[in-house]
Order: C-alpha cells, then sequence, then structure tokens
C-alpha cells in the first residue's frame, strides 16, 4: 500500500493580513513557517519517494520546511525540466541519483486565480460587495471572482495534472507528497472523495495540516495517518 500526503502550505503573510492572494507570490508568515516545521515533525518518518509542488513560494517554502524535518538520508532536489536548468542540474553520480527526493514544481498546482480581487482585503471587499456576493466568489464552483477562475477553471487544470502525473506514480507504488494551495487542493479533494458540487462548498483546508490518503487496489481512501 503507498500513501499520498497532501498539505496546504502555512499561513502566508497575505493570509495572516487577510488579503486575496490567489497568483500573488508572498512569502510564508512566521507562524506558517511553524506549521510548516510542525507538518514535517508530524510526517518525519514517511519515506517520501516524490513530491509535487506549485510554483509559488509559499508551497514550495512548505515543503522544504517539511521536507527538513524527514529522518531520512534523503535530499530534497528541484527537478528542472527545461533549457539551461534541465542541462546543468544534471546529476552525474548513479549513487547520489539514489540519494534524492524528486522534486517537481508546476504552474498547474497554483491557488485558483482571483483576477481583480487579488490584494484586496477581503473585510473590505465584503463591505463594498456584500458578504453574501463576496461568499459566493470564495466558496461556490462556478462562479469566478472578477475576471478570476472560479473552482471549476481551477479543477480543469489540477485534475488532469493530477491523474496524469500524481495518479501514475501511486499505480506505480511511489509515496507522494503534495504542497499546494486551499483551492488548488480543494479541487484535487474533491476528486478524489467524489464530493458534489454542494458538499465542496464547506470543505475548509487548514493551513499546514496533513491530510493522508492510502492508495490500495486501485483507490485513494482517506486515512488517519
Amino acid at each position: 500500500m503507498t500513501k499520498l500526503i497532501i498539505v496546504r502550505h502555512g499561513e502566508s503573510v497575505w493570509n495572516k493580513k487577510n488579503v486575496f492572494t490567489g497568483w500573488v507570490d508572498i512569502p510564508l508568515s512566521i507562524t506558517g513557517i511553524a506549521e510548516a516545521i510542525n507538518a514535517g515533525k508530524q510526517l518525519a518518518n514517511i519515506n517520501f519517494d516524490i513530491v509535487f509542488t506549485s510554483v509559488q513560494i509559499r508551497a514550495i517554502e512548505t515543503t522544504m520546511l517539511i521536507l527538513a524535518q524527514n529522518k531520512n538520508d534523503k535530499t530534497p532536489v528541484i527537478i528542472h525540466n527545461e533549457g539551461k536548468m534541465k542541462e546543468w542540474t544534471t546529476i552525474y553520480n548513479e549513487e547520489m541519483v539514489k540519494t534524492i527526493i524528486p522534486v517537481y514544481c508546476d504552474w498547474h498546482l497554483n491557488e485558483r486565480y482571483y483576477g481583480e480581487l487579488q490584494g484586496k482585503n477581503k473585510t473590505e471587499t465584503a463591505v463594498i460587495y456584500g458578504d453574501e456576493q463576496v461568499h459566493q466568489w470564495r466558496r461556490s464552483y462556478d462562479i469566478p471572482p472578477p475576471n478570476g477562475e472560479s473552482l471549476k477553471d481551477t479543477a480543469e487544470r489540477t485534475i488532469p495534472f493530477f491523474e496524469e502525473f500524481i495518479l501514475s506514480r501511486l499505480v506505480a507504488g511511489k509515496t507522494v507528497l503534495v504542497s499546494a494551495h486551499g483551492n488548488s487542493l480543494r479541487s484535487i479533494i474533491m476528486f478524489i472523495e467524489k464530493l458534489t458540487k454542494e458538499e465542496i462548498l464547506s470543505l475548509e483546508i487548514p493551513t499546514g495540516k496533513p491530510l493522508f490518503y492510502d492508495f490500495k487496489n486501485g483507490q485513494l481512501e482517506k486515512a488517519n495517518s
């Protein structure tokens, strides 16, 4: 049996300030750093074979802080697939290749694009547009914020990526860590757990708290650890 562990990044600076972030590349707050370290301690005994994260710094920071707590002797290495970074990051020692955890960063796992809400305070936005409208933008399945992505739009990029690159690794017997964002992960969990459009509305994913799934008999099942 192999495992999939999903983690939403630790609290970011703009999470703390209650600001819509989306694709703005904001780092972790002090609290977020502590959350990521605590998640790493919780996952310290898991021997990860491969890691996927978004290209956004808050998810990458979370990934590296988690893996820094791991008790195996493997080194996380970001894998580059284009240009000089692909060519010049080649490892020419087969023994060392065996000691790395490959980390793939991909924009398909990025947070939902919040369009014209990015950089705006959530409370102030609710005063302007009304609580109900802002709640629809934040929690509905198919209502996007102004010039942004709905959760449905987000799922149209995250789920094909999940099926092609993550699920295939689980089928191959790999233990996988995914570090991403509230909405990109909500869309993936909706797919894994076969949630309805109504059920996904109430799903909240806390920052820095690992979620566990066992992969057995070709299916992902939610687990406690």
